[in-house]
């Protein structure tokens, strides 16, 4: 059977995984809605 408390002690993250975190919260990232949105500011209205 498997200990988790004693493999939780192994656990490391990967350096990887630290470096995109902190690369993707620091960017200012347009969500579809974001686009959405800015796209129909954007767009003329016909009348």
């Amino acid at each position: 059977m498997i200990d988790f408390e004693e493999e939780l002690k192994k656990f490391h993250p990967s350096l990887e995984v630290d470096d995109s975190e902190k690369a993707i919260s620091e960017r200012d990232l347009s969500d579809m809605v974001d686009l959405i949105v800015d796209t129909a500011k954007n767009t003329p209205t016909r009348q």
